[in-house]
C-alpha cells in the first residue's frame, strides 16, 4: 500500500520495517513547507540564544575554523580549547604552520591524540600556500583535495567561513536526523548515510548556512546526546518522530564495534643518578610505509634493530621510551630487547628491572596494558638521535612531541621513591 510521506503510517514503517525500497529515503520530505519554516525558525532561535561561547565561533577566519574542525574530530571541546589557544599562539596563520618544523607541530599537538591529524594539517597548509596563495580554497573540489579534508570537514569549513550552502553531516547531526525521522539501522551504512545527507541538504537554511550547520551540531552535542536525550528542552521536539514513537532512547542503533585487541607493552625507563632518562627518536617510515630499522649503537655500522610497526603506531610515531610488545614474561623479553638496543651497556652491567605501577591506555580498538620498568644505570647509553631528558620535563606540557602513553610511563617512574631520591 502506498503511503504519503507526511503520514503517521509512513513514519512507523520507517522505524520498524525493512522493504526492498528503503522507506526512509528522502526523509526530509516528511516536513511540509510550513513545518520546515517553523523547524528552521525554532532551531536557529534556540541556537542564537543558547549557543556555547566557543573561541572558534568568534571568527570567520577560514584558518581558525579549519584548525578547530580538525582538533574537534573525536575530541571533546573542553580538551581542545587549551590546545587551540597554544597552537594559534605559535602558528597564527597558515604561512607560519606551513613553514614550521614538523617536530614543532607535533610538539604543540602532543597529548591531543590522533597525530595523523597534525601531520595532515601541516601538509594541507603547505599545499594551500603553494597552490592557493595562502588562502583556504572556496571551491569544494579544491578543499576535498587537501590532506585530511573529507566531506564533513569541507562542508563545515566552507559554510562557516564563507557562507557556502553545504549541509554538514557528522555523528551529532546524523543522530539528530535519525531521531527526527525515526531512522533505524546502522547509520554508517552507505545507502543510509547517503539518505541522511539528502535529509540534511533538504533541511539546510540556505540564508544562514553557517548558523544552521552549527545549530544542528550544537543540538546533537548538548541536548540530543547519545544517552538520555533532553527532549523536553529540545527546540524541535514537536517534529521528532522517534519521541512520538517512544524510541528516542534507542536511536540511533548501536554500531557493531570492532573486536577489542588486547596488547601488553613493556617500557624501560632508564634513570641515571641525576634523574635523567633516555627517549628514542620518532620511528621513521620508509617510502612503502614500513618502519625503518633504527641504527644499532655499536661498532658495526651495518647492523640495525627493527622497530615493530605495531609499537611505532602505539607510541604515535613520537619520542618514546624503549618499548616492546610482550606476551608471557615482560622482564625477560624487555631485557632481551635492551641487550639488542644497548649492547655496550648490557655488556658492562647486569640490568635490574624494577616494576613500576601498571597503567592502562587505549588507542582506537586496542586496549593496552602498560608495564613500565625503571632501569637504574650509572651512565645513560649514547645512541644516535636519542635524547637525554629529565623525567620532569617529559611530564611538562608541550616539552616534546610525546604521546600520552609515554607520559604515563614517565609519571609512574616520577612518583616512585627511587626516582624522587634521584631528583633530590
Amino acid at each position: 500500500m502506498d503511503v504519503q510521506p507526511g503520514s503517521q503510517s509512513y513514519t512507523a514503517d520507517c522505524a520498524t520495517t525493512k522493504q526492498k525500497r528503503d522507506p526512509c529515503e528522502n526523509t526530509a520530505r516528511m516536513l511540509q513547507r510550513r513545518e520546515l519554516i517553523v523547524f528552521r525558525k525554532n532551531l536557529l532561535g534556540w541556537f542564537r540564544q543558547y549557543q556555547r561561547d566557543l573561541l572558534w565561533r568568534r571568527t570567520k577566519d577560514p584558518y581558525r575554523v579549519w584548525l578547530s574542525e580538525i582538533m574537534l574530530q573525536q575530541t571533546r571541546v573542553a580538551t581542545v580549547i587549551p590546545y587551540y589557544e597554544r597552537f594559534l599562539e605559535r602558528f597564527p596563520d597558515v604561512h607560519a604552520l606551513a613553514a614550521a618544523p614538523p617536530e614543532e607541530v607535533l610538539r604543540l599537538w602532543s597529548g591531543l591524540g590522533y597525530y595523523s591529524r597534525a601531520r595532515n594539517l601541516q601538509r594541507a597548509a603547505q599545499e594551500i600556500v603553494a597552490k592557493h596563495g595562502g588562502v583556504f580554497p572556496r571551491d569544494e573540489k579544491d578543499a576535498l583535495a587537501l590532506p585530511g579534508i573529507g566531506s564533513y570537514t569541507a562542508a563545515a569549513i566552507l559554510s562557516i567561513a564563507y557562507g557556502a550552502k553545504h549541509a554538514v553531516l557528522d555523528g551529532n547531526v546524523a543522530r539528530v536526523l535519525a531521531r527526527i525521522f525515526a531512522v533505524q539501522g546502522d547509520l554508517r551504512d552507505a545507502k543510509r548515510w547517503h539518505s541522511l545527507q539528502q535529509s540534511a541538504d533538504a533541511l539546510l537554511e540556505s540564508k544562514w548556512p553557517s548558523d544552521w550547520n552549527q545549530a544542528m551540531m550544537e543540538l546533537g552535542a548538548t541536548l540530543c546526546t547519545p544517552q538520555s536525550p533532553q527532549c523536553l528542552l529540545c527546540p524541535v521536539t514537536q517534529f521528532c518522530q522517534a519521541r512520538k514513537l517512544g524510541i528516542a532512547d534507542s536511536l540511533p542503533a548501536r554500531r557493531k564495534k570492532r573486536a577489542t585487541e588486547v596488547i601488553t607493552l613493556a617500557a624501560a625507563v632508564l634513570l641515571d643518578s641525576r634523574g635523567r632518562t633516555l627517549l628514542l627518536s620518532p620511528p621513521k617510515l620508509s617510502q612503502h610505509g614500513a618502519t625503518q630499522r633504527r641504527p644499532r649503537p655499536s661498532k658495526s655500522a651495518s647492523s640495525a634493530i627493527p622497530v615493530p610497526e605495531q609499537v611505532s603506531v602505539l607510541v604515535s610515531k613520537l619520542w618514546h621510551f624503549p618499548t616492546i610488545a610482550v606476551s608471557t614474561d615482560p622482564i625477560a623479553e624487555l631485557k632481551e630487547h635492551l641487550s639488542e638496543l644497548f649492547p655496550a651497556i648490557t655488556a658492562k652491567q647486569s640490568l635490574q628491572l624494577e616494576a613500576l605501577p601498571t597503567a592502562r591506555h587505549a588507542v582506537t580498538y586496542r586496549a593496552i596494558t602498560l608495564r613500565p620498568f625503571r632501569v637504574s644505570v650509572a651512565q645513560l647509553p649514547r645512541i644516535p638521535n636519542a635524547k637525554t631528558i629529565s623525567l620532569a620535563e617529559i611530564i611538562a606540557p608541550s616539552s616534546l612531541a610525546i604521546s600520552n602513553l609515554t607520559r604515563k610511563a614517565a609519571r609512574a617512574a616520577l612518583t616512585s621513591p627511587a626516582a624522587l631520591s634521584a631528583r633530590a
